[in-house]
């Protein structure tokens, strides 16, 4: 048996350090997971039930500093915005898996930008539709290099920031997680078995606005490898 066209290239990020790289299986997003960014979107920041998207692999743009990559202004919008995440990468999978065990799943951490096309997210939204055209569109996913938790450790607390042509626009630090990490793969197993391959980009802090065309992006986790990102 043969495929009747050609398959599709597998999608792989390249680990901090080495020659490896790690296969991507699925990419969930979380949302609203920052209490000032749930404000500044006009929502309650109490501790309601985590809620997720997804982003295509496809959508995975490796653009790791200092050269990084080209980001295509997409089609059909005008307002599209940046959020910084940090990205959890699962080396291990199941189902109902406890907090206590999570962080034994996380094979490593990388930075990550989850850009949006705000617009068509917020038709969307007023329609009661799902949100992928806002949110799972190409290159919409920037990444950088995937790090081992034996380089990085777990990642409970560090600065997490992002500059637009070199202006700070996001600022926070990890320890502000609503749904911290491994609480989010718990609640995650309880609706999808998951995956060794599977990325969690894991919400961003306030300050999330606009991109143009010539903006430079510049997004940095404390202790990973930074990103930069061009718009075309």
């Amino acid at each position: 048996m043969v495929n009747v066209i050609k398959a599709p290239e597998p999608i792989a990020i390249p680990v901090a350090g080495s020659d490896d790289s790690f296969p991507v299986h699925r990419v969930f997003c979380v949302g609203r997971n920052y209490a000032e960014h749930a404000r500044e979107m006009g929502h309650d920041p109490d501790r309601e039930a985590p809620f997720f998207f997804e982003k295509h692999t496809s959508a995975l743009l490796f653009a790791p500093a200092p050269d990084g990559a080209n980001f295509p202004y997409p089609q059909k919008t005008s307002d599209v915005h940046h959020e910084i995440e940090l990205v959890v990468a699962l080396g291990k999978g199941g189902n109902d898996i406890s907090v206590e065990k999570a962080f034994d799943h996380v094979w490593g951490y990388a930075v990550g930008i989850d850009f949006t096309r705000r617009d068509l997210q917020g038709v969307a939204k007023k329609a009661g539709r799902p949100w992928e055209i806002g949110k799972s569109f190409d290159h919409s996913g920037p990444i950088g290099m995937i790090h081992p938790i034996g380089e990085s450790g777990h990642m409970a607390e560090g600065h997490i920031r992002l500059d637009v042509n070199g202006e700070r626009r996001q600022d926070g630090n990890l320890n502000e997680l609503i749904w911290k990490i491994p609480e989010i793969i718990s609640y995650l197993s309880e609706l999808f078995t998951l995956q060794p391959g599977d990325l969690i980009f894991t919400g961003t802090p306030a300050g999330v606005g606009p991109v143009v065309k010539g903006d430079v992006l510049d997004g940095h986790v404390e202790g990973l490898s930074s990103i930069r990102v061009t718009v075309t």
